[in-house]
């Protein structure tokens, strides 16, 4: 699977080469893939037959919407089914696919160094066994697409992007928070998350929940990088999602390492607090970040 060239970015080349991939198992008549972006209510979507000679068309989807790929890209956990046997779980889906040439649909995660960083869902026009040999098969599918996606992203960020810049849903409430590079400066940072999460009218338990996993994090980012970091609140429609965004060591990273083995405690904490957690790893620095539904 390698890169395409061109105008293409490299995420748009590993989609394109993964569609490609994907569309070749067999029986495979359609395919989507979702990118998930910073844990919030959206997913980055394309799909086989979004294509053109110019480029992928992405849209942005719900992420609680009640489809197989939204459930695996939250759980990390395989979907796949008849559309008779997936039916009672999910209605909806399955009637928009009444009609249509599919008889059978599975997703399974996109995953790289523990992290679900998307998913995939193939439509199949064929009967298939569905059985654990195949749930086997597209989860290494998935984990070789997502080793290949970290290289794609790592290639693709060279310079340096605050979290100020990303994108902020429409009526959402945003704010990010600059860290000093002192570990004092933790403090200042829950003291902030805690106020501002109490002016947006958040619960005192999740402001709780969310101002000891940003401690954590914060913690870790300023012992292990020796610098600043940056942290980004966002609350969109009762999800509220916290990123913190660190510098690193600086310099081309391995993205086939797991950049968190020496966060120890801190994931644990979060892990345990969140609803679901991620991370982005680029070229310069790297992105944890963490949901709480309110």
């Amino acid at each position: 699977m390698s890169p395409g060239s061109g105008t293409l970015s490299d995420t748009d080349a590993w989609a394109r080469a993964a569609l490609a991939i994907l569309s070749g198992l067999p029986g495979v008549r359609r395919v989507g893939l979702a990118l998930s972006e910073g844990g919030g209510r959206r997913h980055r979507f394309t799909a086989s037959d979004r294509e053109a000679a110019e480029g992928l068309e992405w849209c942005h989807v719900d992420a609680y919407e009640d489809v197989p790929l939204n459930t695996v890209v939250r759980t990390g956990v395989p979907v796949m089914g008849s559309l008779e046997e997936l039916g009672d779980r999910y209605p909806v889906f399955i009637d928009h696919q009444r009609g249509t040439p599919s008889v059978a649909v599975a997703s399974a995660p996109v995953v790289a160094a523990g992290q679900t960083l998307g998913g995939f869902v193939v439509y199949f026009d064929s009967p298939q066994p569905l059985d654990e040999a195949q749930r086997s098969r597209l989860q290494a599918v998935g984990e070789e697409l997502g080793q290949r996606l970290r290289h794609a992203q790592g290639r693709e960020e060279r310079a340096w992007k605050s979290l100020g810049h990303e994108p902020v849903p429409a009526d959402a409430l945003a704010v990010v928070h600059e860290v000093e590079p002192e570990l004092a400066a933790a403090s200042t940072a829950r003291r902030f998350v805690a106020a501002t999460l109490s002016d947006w009218g958040v619960d005192e338990e999740t402001t709780d929940s969310a101002v000891l996993c940003l401690s954590e994090l914060v913690t870790n980012a300023l012992i292990h990088t020796r610098s600043g970091c940056e942290v980004r609140l966002v609350l969109d429609h009762g999800v509220l999602t916290t990123s913190v965004r660190d510098r690193g060591t600086g310099g081309l990273v391995d993205v086939d390492d797991d950049p968190f083995r020496t966060h120890g405690r801190g994931l644990q904490v979060v892990d345990a607090l969140a609803e679901r957690w991620g991370s982005r790893l680029d070229s310069v620095g790297t992105t944890v970040w963490f949901v709480l539904e309110t």
